[in-house]
């Protein structure tokens, strides 16, 4: 979740303000990065209980004032750390104390890769002074929504006073998940239709592969993306797939129409959120909200509500996919290799696009609703989500080897980081039934050992 925006911005006098908003994200190819988010469980060592934002010891704001020894630059709300700067990069708080590094925008995997393993090198050494460990995981695996503290961030405890009111799960969303995401950019109109398509398609696909979250409460969930699921019922205004990327007419404008139908969530005037919840960004803009009467919205009123709606993928000035589940240190790099493979080759992007052609949005829907439970056991046309995700996984390998990035010695091309997707894929089990089974094996029915087995 973002920090506090630090100025306002310009006003927004016009629906095509927001439309050239989107388009100035444009970027000649040369200049395409790849920007990666994730987030991780942070918890007691002791009883491995969740971190509680306060305490000078195992607490989440101890990690967050003891990583400015790192070159970080503390970000405060009413007085309390509640993010970190530095360059281009920052670090934040999910509403339940979920950790999440926001990366750079950076130029191959190699380098993202390497910005990850030093953020959590140095969350680390903290760890050890701390007595708090991390976990990668889609799902909290053992404790209960009212297990879990709340971070001190004011739009969390709107957003947290408006969930319960569209979804009987938005609570869990916010307090109990964990993803890792990419953020890849598009040169045109046109190449950001066909890529969010593209992308939006194969969403499930991603999850699938990436599904390890099958504990709720310390036992199975009867599900094998648990987090996937809860986003299924946290909120339809602003969840799911979306029917008109894939129509004719999709562009900017037509995602601009979406958001500004979506109710917001609140806006932030002088160091305070401001509780909008329910009213759209439409009546907004046409000044119908009583309680900021004579303050018309701004472009930074915009940028915050782009990340209030909740698609499986979505469109800011970049786009960004949404689909997997948090895991381990490895996995983080697998995920921005699967997706610049597919999209930033042209070849790729050309035999991704050839492969869901004729699917329909009824097809896709499906995948969706049936792939958190399933994963690459999901039944499709003939097969199964696993013929799919194998042919997904090698477009995605030669994308990258087209690229040509090497790392710094020259020995090896980004395709070495699909390795551990092609051999899911192949296998056909995922993270969460190697879980599974050692739930049932020798783990006895606990869920303890993986905070230990899994952890960074």
């Amino acid at each position: 979740m973002s920090a506090p925006p630090a100025a306002q911005g310009a006003p927004i006098t016009s629906r095509r303000q927001l439309v050239e908003y989107l388009a100035g994200g444009e970027k000649p190819r040369d200049a395409w990065r790849i920007g990666t988010e994730h987030e991780k469980f942070a918890y007691r060592l002791d009883d491995l209980r969740p971190l509680p934002y306060e305490g000078e010891r195992a607490s989440i704001r101890a990690l967050l004032e003891g990583l400015t020894r790192f070159g970080w630059t503390s970000v405060e709300e009413n007085g309390k750390p509640i993010a970190l700067k530095r360059d281009d990069a920052s670090v934040t708080l999910e509403p339940g104390g979920q950790l999440e590094l926001s990366g750079a925008p950076l130029q191959t995997i190699f380098q993202t890769c390497d910005e990850t393993s030093q953020h959590l090198e140095e969350v680390k050494q903290l760890d050890s002074e701390v007595g708090a460990g991390l976990l990668g995981m889609g799902f909290n695996p053992k404790w209960r929504r009212e297990d879990i503290p709340w971070m001190p961030k004011g739009r969390y405890k709107i957003m947290g006073e408006y969930m319960p009111k569209k979804g009987s799960l938005g609570l869990d969303m916010m307090l109990r998940t964990c993803t890792v995401q990419v953020n890849l950019d598009y040169e045109s109109e046109a190449d950001m239709v066909r890529k969010f398509r593209v992308s939006l398609a194969l969403q499930p696909i991603a999850t699938a592969l990436f599904a390890d979250s099958p504990f709720r409460d310390g036992k199975p969930s009867g599900l094998l993306s648990t987090r996937s699921h809860v986003w299924t019922d946290t909120d339809p205004d602003r969840c799911g797939m979306l029917p008109f990327v894939f129509e004719t007419g999709m562009g900017y404008e037509r995602y601009v129409d979406y958001l500004l139908d979506v109710p917001m969530y609140f806006a932030y005037r002088d160091g305070k959120y401001i509780d909008l919840s329910g009213r759209s960004f439409r009546e907004f803009m046409a000044g119908k909200y009583h309680n900021l009467v004579g303050d018309e919205p701004r472009i930074t009123d915009f940028n915050d509500h782009l990340t209030t709606a909740f698609p499986e993928v979505r469109l800011k000035r970049y786009l960004e996919m949404r689909g997997a589940d948090g895991g381990p240190w490895g996995r983080l790099c697998a995920l921005p290799a699967l997706w610049v493979g597919l999209l930033y080759d042209s070849v790729a992007l050309d035999a991704a696009a050839e492969l869901i052609k004729d699917w329909t949005f009824a097809e896709m829907e499906a995948l969706r609703r049936d792939v958190p439970r399933l994963a690459l056991k999901t039944a499709f046309r003939r097969g199964t989500v696993q013929d799919i995700a194998k042919q997904v996984v090698g477009i995605a390998r030669d994308g990258l080897k087209r690229r040509n990035q090497r790392d710094r010695m020259g020995e090896r091309d980004e395709s070495a980081f699909i390795d551990e997707l092609a051999a899911i894929a192949e296998s056909g089990r995922t993270p969460a039934e190697e879980k599974l089974e050692k739930f049932h094996g020798p783990w006895k029915g606990s869920v303890d050992p993986l905070f230990a087995e899994y952890a960074y």
